[in-house]
């Protein structure tokens, strides 16, 4: 039982993210004015500490916001709010060029950086709470204003048996964006008088009608004006083929991609392209803690071995719900998605998705771009020129080259000469062509190989021979990115230093050359200038003694590639990356790969070793596809 508190509790509404599923039932039955119906609820509680994750909890929900600033000394009631000259807080207007995506999970409202809240705010009282709560508020306060609350909160009340100002616990705080509707709310006489007429003139139905009516609306805080989601309409035949859905694979059950086979072809894949699509604007749109959601929906969708034929059948899948299970309700129905239709007649996405693809700008830089004004390739040649990097004018110079795809022969040929020239430096190198095209791909954006040699002598420095080797014979263009930093340590492996690391500095430290690279033959006779495409090419050196966790590395599919560091973290204690693997308890390397009688002897056979000492599975590179 709930204990006895006054009350003077909101409604709530608890989000089950990251809380075990044996102990929601007892937290729930803690909650005296618990709520299954976010739209009516006046807290959100929650066991998350950022207010990324507490927007997109609320839009994965259908619960679209915009930010309201927080007092950073006190939280205003309406008593406050009386003495405060500031006008009250208005609706952001949306601009022209902004992007509308008007779906049930658009990003209308851009996360600011830095906002943090004050923790030294000042003490309310109990009356000033009930007042915020409770006290002369106006139908929008009731409805329209919403506070994702940390879970500590409440379990803070609960220990002090008191209500505790939330200004501290407080993660977000925003107004709800809803569509106003056309028509007025139904007026309750009306209904009763319809129900009386429909029912015949027996008293007794008219006034059990009455009384059940009158019971379900003392529930006063649920808004007449929030949009209900849609029903999925289901035959009994329907209804049936639910109960005889094929099993869920027992390797679906873990959240760990790495644990799972996930083929480059699966069954759903045209589905999963439309998630990727929207994946790609949760990019553009700077949306982190979106990419991480869609990217596990569609790994795990990625690795489910049937055809899907209900939404029963994804709802259920790990890292989908009910909000996939929606998407594929609807893309079932229509044959896309509306939220990818609707984004390719935005201007504004169109520009960012062009300025993405080019080679060396990330979303952020893209978003820059937007914001001065530039919407074309010209602009950036015209007004940015200057501003741009190296890497970035190589990557307008050769736009639409750089966009074409690579079949695999081509790829096969490049990472042949590639491996010839390192050779010609010293005998006895090793590659492996890794990325998309090892992964089983009929087409790669780019090439991608490890090269090792069993003399650690070989390797040192080796990058620089090679590229001038192929710089020579006319392979290679441009040199957009020369790291030598695994050769400047003595190819030591690097020790982790710790949670507090800088984040990003030590991730691959693997001495690596990323170039442009043009095939130097063609009819000179048809052509005084070469047309052979220009590609993009990374060569990446690594010591035997890590060859094998550089293949990995350089292998998986990107959520694959997460999946398997988080599983090293918080199975393992230990950090992964490319360039090795790392104790999380003394910081120092951890040789995977080794037996009794030294280094493996080639660098499949140490992949495989890591696999095996990880504790995982063997699964080919076809296996690794998550996208």
């Amino acid at each position: 039982m709930p204990p006895d508190f006054p009350p003077n509790f909101p409604l709530i509404y608890l989000l089950p993210t990251h809380i075990e599923l044996d102990k929601l039932p007892e937290l729930r039955s803690k909650i005296p004015t618990l709520t299954h119906d976010i739209n009516e609820a006046s807290i959100i509680l929650g066991k998350i500490s950022n207010k990324e994750r507490a927007k997109f909890e609320l839009r994965r929900r259908s619960v679209l916001t915009e930010d309201i600033n927080i007092p950073s000394a006190r939280l205003l009631t309406p008593e406050t709010q009386a003495d405060d000259p500031s006008p009250p807080p208005k609706r952001r207007k949306l601009e022209s060029s902004a992007s509308p995506l008007p779906t049930h999970d658009s990003r209308q409202t851009a996360i600011p950086e830095g906002e943090i809240l004050d923790d030294n705010s000042s003490t309310l009282s109990r009356a000033s709470l009930e007042d915020q709560w409770i006290g002369s508020t106006t139908e929008d306060d009731d409805y329209s204003i919403i506070k994702v609350v940390k879970l500590s909160w409440f379990m803070d009340c609960l220990a002090q048996d008191s209500i505790l100002p939330i200004d501290k616990y407080l993660i977000y705080q925003g107004r709800k964006i809803q569509k106003i509707p056309s028509k007025p709310p139904p007026n309750p006489d009306d209904i009763l008088r319809r129900a009386r007429q429909e029912g015949g003139n027996d008293g007794s139905s008219a006034r059990g009608f009455s009384q059940t009516y009158l019971s379900a609306s003392q529930h006063s805080r649920t808004s007449s004006h929030v949009k209900r989601p849609e029903l999925v309409h289901e035959s009994t035949s329907e209804h049936e083929r639910r109960l005889y859905l094929p099993p869920v694979p027992a390797y679906l059950h873990t959240t760990y991609s790495c644990q799972r086979p996930t083929p480059v072809d699966p069954p759903n894949s045209s589905f999963i392209d439309e998630l990727e699509k929207v994946r790609t604007l949760r990019t553009l749109e700077g949306d982190k803690i979106g990419i991480r959601a869609y990217s596990t929906s569609i790994a795990s969708l990625s690795a489910y071995p049937y055809l899907i034929s209900h939404p029963a059948e994804v709802e259920r899948l790990p890292g989908c719900g009910e909000k996939i299970a929606m998407l594929y309700q609807q893309w079932k129905a229509n044959g896309y998605l509306e939220e990818v239709e609707d984004a390719k007649k935005d201007p504004k996405m169109s520009v960012l998705q062009l300025f993405y693809n080019i080679w060396g700008v990330a979303d952020t830089t893209a978003r820059e771009f937007y914001k001065k004004g530039w919407r074309d390739i010209d602009d950036i040649i015209e007004y940015g020129w200057d501003s741009l990097t190296r890497v970035q004018q190589i990557g307008v110079k050769y736009y639409d080259e750089l966009q074409e795809k690579l079949p695999r022969r081509e790829v096969e040929e490049i990472g042949q000469i590639i491996l010839d020239h390192a050779n010609s430096v010293r005998k006895g190198f090793e590659m492996v062509i890794v990325g998309g095209y090892r992964r089983g791909k009929k087409e790669s954006g780019d090439v991608d190989v490890v090269l090792s040699h069993p003399d650690p002598a070989a390797t040192l420095n080796s990058v620089v021979d090679i590229v001038k080797s192929l710089e020579k014979d006319k392979y290679i263009t441009h040199t957009l990115i020369m790291s030598t930093k695994n050769s400047e340590r003595g190819q030591t492996p690097v020790a982790w230093k710790g949670q507090d690391r800088r984040a990003g500095s030590g991730f691959d430290t693997l001495d690596k050359a990323l170039v442009v690279w043009q095939d130097p033959s063609w009819d000179k006779t048809a052509s005084p200038k070469n047309p052979n495409p220009h590609r993009r090419v990374d060569i990446i050196i690594s010591p035997w003694k890590t060859a094998g966790c550089a293949v990995i590395g350089w292998t998986g599919g990107t959520t694959f590639q997460r999946d398997l560091r988080r599983y090293c973290k918080h199975v393992k204690t230990l950090k992964f990356d490319s360039s090795g693997v790392r104790s999380r308890t003394d910081g120092s390397w951890v040789d995977l790969e080794s037996d009794a009688n030294g280094p493996a002897p080639d660098m499949l056979t140490a992949e495989k070793r890591v696999f095996e000492r990880l504790g995982l599975e063997w699964r080919p590179p076809e296996e690794r596809c998550t996208r």
